[in-house]
């Protein structure tokens, strides 16, 4: 602005001097004239001497010239300002329009004197849109109606001339730093810097600045900054706030010796002069420092951290309290040389051999019996030292394929031993080295000869009923489902029949169920007679089932013919002489269905049907029986409405010690037992109900009520016994089986403890995975886990050992045969015994003698419960027992 005002005042002065130089030449010619001696008008000039004349016409040209001269000159001087001017205007704005920021200039009067391509660029702005002699206000204005300003004017010229400026944001997230400077001669200057790269990187070191203090704020390890030139404390993460006692604003700052104690302050001196000495600028050391009234020692490292030229700025230290890691260690070598005396006591024998020659380096003392020589005999010898060439070829073979596969290697094989051939599981497993090579390979090998026995009459027991040795239902559907998928698509046809046998209950009402028993293994040998080794089950109590191939239904009809003949005769049991028959019912595949569940229905019908005319008959399947499911129907719409108008009500049956006698035992619990009395039916039994709420899905509705009846009830009692509740495993399946149990303890207030839920394995058969997960669950609740009916279906091993049950419940099909079946009494000592190995309580059901009593309480049997000892009744019956009284004579009498 000033070099323009000069500009402006050097062309001003060039007229002004020519005007002085023509006053000073009409000043000499005037003097001229009135030095000629006289002047007159012009009407006189030819009157004047033409000398004279000539003269003013000279002086006329004179003048003129020099005034045309003067003209000339003034004129030059005028274009070369003007060039001059323009070459500096346009360096001025060439300067300006290079700059990396926007330039707005005004003059005094608010006109824009000056606006450059950059803030025309930033706001997307034209030339043509600056118009002459626009204002600044008017401008911005502009912006606003393109969206390009975020403020009003006002508020624009107040921020935007503070010292430290305004931020504008524009569309697309562009950032536009703003800032107004005012000019003494009342114009201004406004420049306009896109910052949205530097605001980016400034957010995202600020970002990474906090990241980086909070990942060391939640590092375990302390860790502190101090800065080398004063030894000042910059920074410190909260684990050293922990360590230190001190906070944050009370280190940061301050001197080691303004804060800890002089022999602590002097150990960390020494640290940090070790690091700084050090040449790599890292430093590791051990110290033992204060804190309060114990010392503690601390692994420190320490490193020193440089500037751009290479110059110690900072010190960072990171330290650990390691005195319970010392402690450890010290306590870890005790822990070692005691695993080592427990290793070399474990009874599973273990071996360690090198990978390199197969020499063995290790053997305890079990091994003995596998290396068949003492074990320091043993060590530096191979397999091919040790055993037959025979054996040694095939334990180096497995060796091998463990070592290429380099992980776990389990398998059973006969090893040959001093006390015979034996079954062993053998475990191998190959550790490698630093560079993943096999170094070392470990071996154990566990006698599993007795396990594999047992396992293998529990399986028998699974799929066999513990009375008549025959196979059981789930048995006989599976060789049903065989059965199916080798005749389907074929021509082939076979029947089932469904076997029941009549007067069994009268049997038992007269002569006793130890009768009754007997009578059911004599009708079981002469239905495998009949069936000349087809397919015989017992289906439940008195109920069979076979399966006959051949021409259908002639082939079925022909063999309950022969069964019906071979009843005939009379049972002569204990000189005693009884009568039993048959009553048959027929389905035949694949007419009457073709899966095994609805031909065992459907042979179900026909029996049913059977039983209706008459007993001792034979009935085929018919569509008619299809009465019998409509029928089930009506009875399940029944128990639905039965459910809601609250019919049902709950018995409840004691459980007791196991005593010597029923006088001995005391009660311990209740199991809670459904009982439904239909307003026309009356009783409905269980053995109806039941399985059609588990079919239909009611059962989950019912459970619920059951489980929270018996809960409210239980809690009410003054004396806190059991109480068992069944599950089913449709409750499982549906809804938040575990948040139900957890609700109802809290809503009646009964005690996880005295609660005790009794599952059936079909909870863990459909999904076990899922089924273990929620027994967790519910156990996490404090609540007791029981198995129930164990022995009548599956009942897999692996159950027991994929969840630690609290108890155990032995199936009644196998108490009461105690005393007159070997093997029953064997098969229940072998669950005794399981149990207790797995640390699981046994609860025997259906004890109906006192013998059955006195020979579960003498195995050990913890608990016992049936019609001995107390038979299911409403709870009122036993009003003394769950008041306060202990006498068991209450409970025979409710019996």
């Amino acid at each position: 602005m000033s070099g323009r005002k000069w500009q402006a005042g050097g062309q001003d002065s060039i007229p002004a001097r020519a005007g002085l130089c023509l006053i000073a030449v009409t000043t000499g010619s005037s003097a001229a004239w009135a030095g000629s001696g006289s002047f007159a008008p012009s009407g006189y000039l030819g009157d004047l001497d033409p000398n004279v004349v000539w003269e003013l016409l000279i002086g006329c040209v004179v003048v003129a010239s020099f005034l045309g001269a003067i003209g000339l000159w003034i004129l030059s001087a005028l274009r070369k300002a003007k060039r001059s001017q323009l070459r500096r205007n346009a360096f001025v704005s060439s300067a300006l329009n290079h700059l990396n920021q926007g330039v707005v200039m005004t003059d005094a009067c608010g006109r824009i004197v000056f606006c450059n391509d950059r803030y025309l660029d930033i706001y997307g702005l034209s030339r043509a849109d600056i118009r002459r002699n626009m204002t600044g206000p008017e401008l911005l204005e502009l912006r606003c109606s393109r969206g390009a300003l975020d403020v009003s004017p006002d508020d624009f010229y107040t921020r935007a001339a503070a010292p430290e400026g305004m931020v504008t944001e524009l569309p697309g997230g562009r950032s536009v730093l703003v800032k107004y400077f005012p000019l003494p001669n009342g114009g201004s200057v406004a420049t306009h810097l896109d910052c949205t790269d530097q605001r980016q990187l400034s957010r995202k070191l600020a970002s990474t600045t906090q990241f980086l203090e909070s990942v060391l704020d939640n590092v375990p390890v302390c860790v502190a900054a101090k800065n080398i030139e004063d030894g000042r404390y910059i920074f410190a993460n909260r684990a050293f706030e922990r360590f230190s006692r001190f906070s944050r604003d009370h280190i940061v700052g301050r001197h080691a010796d303004e804060i800890f104690r002089p022999e602590t302050a002097a150990s960390i001196a020494s640290a940090d002069r070790a690091a700084l000495d050090a040449p790599a600028g890292y430093h590791r050391s051990e110290f033992v420092v204060e804190r309060g009234a114990e010392k503690r020692i601390l692994a420190s490292n320490r490193v020193v951290a440089r500037n751009e030229a290479g110059e110690p700025e900072f010190l960072i230290a990171l330290f650990e309290d390691v005195t319970d890691r010392r402690s450890l260690s010290r306590e870890l070598e005790n822990n070692k040389k005691f695993l080592e005396l427990v290793v070399d006591n474990i009874p599973v024998s273990l071996i360690v051999q090198r990978v390199s020659d197969g020499g063995y380096l290790l053997a305890n003392r079990s091994a003995e019996t596998i290396l068949n020589r003492r074990r320091e005999d043993a060590t530096g010898l191979t397999a091919t030292d040790i055993f037959n060439p025979r054996e040694a070829k095939l334990i180096i073979a497995r060796d091998e394929a463990a070592i290429r596969k380099r992980s776990m290697v389990a398998e059973e094989h006969p090893i040959s031993t001093k006390d015979g051939l034996r079954l062993f599981l053998t475990r191998r497993m190959t550790v490698l080295d630093d560079h993943g090579e096999p170094q070392y390979l470990i071996k154990t090998h566990e006698d599993v000869t007795d396990r594999r026995q047992t396992e293998s009459r529990m399986a028998h027991m699974a799929y066999h009923d513990g009375l008549t040795d025959l196979p059981n239902r789930a048995a006989f559907l599976q060789a049903l489902t065989q059965m199916i998928e080798a005749c389907a698509g074929t021509d082939e046809e076979f029947a089932v029949l469904c076997v029941d046998l009549d007067g069994l209950k009268e049997i038992n009402d007269v002569f006793g169920h130890a009768m009754g028993d007997k009578v059911l293994i004599e009708v079981a040998q002469r239905l495998q007679s009949v069936a000349r080794g087809g397919v015989v089950a017992r289906l439940s109590g008195d109920e069979f089932g076979l399966i006959i191939d051949g021409k259908q239904p002639a082939a079925g009809i022909a063999l309950a013919e022969q069964a019906a003949e071979a009843f005939g005769e009379d049972f002569v049991i204990d000189g005693k002489s009884v009568r039993t028959g048959i009553t048959t019912g027929i389905a035949v595949f694949p007419h009457n269905g073709s899966d095994a569940a609805s031909l065992l229905a459907n042979s179900g019908a026909a029996l049913f049907r059977a039983k209706a005319k008459s007993r001792g008959t034979i009935s085929i399947y018919e569509p008619e029986m299809d009465q019998q499911i409509r029928d089930r129907r009506v009875l399940h719409q029944e128990l639905s409405v039965a459910i809601k108008n609250g019919e049902l009500s709950l018995y409840y049956q004691p459980q007791t010690t196991a005593g010597a006698s029923a006088a001995e035992s005391s009660v311990i619990g209740f199991e809670a037992l459904a009982r439904w009395h239909h307003p026309q039916r009356g009783f409905v039994p269980p053995g109806d109900f039941i399985p059609l709420a588990e079919e239909s899905g009611l059962i989950v509705e019912m459970g619920e009520w059951i489980l929270r009846e018996a809960c409210r009830e239980a809690a009410s009692w003054a004396v806190p016994l059991q109480i068992a509740v069944n599950l089913s495993p449709a409750q499982f399946t549906h809804g938040d089986l575990v948040g139900l149990v957890h609700s109802i303890l809290l809503e009646t207030g009964l005690t996880p403890d005295r609660l005790e839920l009794e599952i059936t394995e079909g909870v863990l058969i459909e999904d076990l995975d899922r089924g273990l997960s929620l027994l967790r669950r519910l156990k996490a609740l404090g609540v007791r886990i029981s198995m129930d009916d164990f022995g009548s279906g599956y009942s897999s091993l692996s159950y027991l050992q994929a969840f630690p049950f609290d108890k155990i419940k032995i199936d009644r099909a196998f108490v009461i045969n105690l005393g007159r079946n070997p093997q029953s009494a064997a098969i229940v000592r072998a669950v005794i015994d399981l149990g207790h190995g797995l640390e699981m309580s046994i609860v025997a059901e259906g004890v109906e003698t006192e013998a059955q009593l006195g020979f579960l309480a003498e195995e050990g049997c913890d608990a016992v419960q049936g019609y001995l000892l107390g038979k299911p009744a409403p709870i009122g019956q036993y009003a003394e027992l769950v008041g306060g009284g202990h006498l068991l004579e209450t409970v025979r009498k409710a019996g």
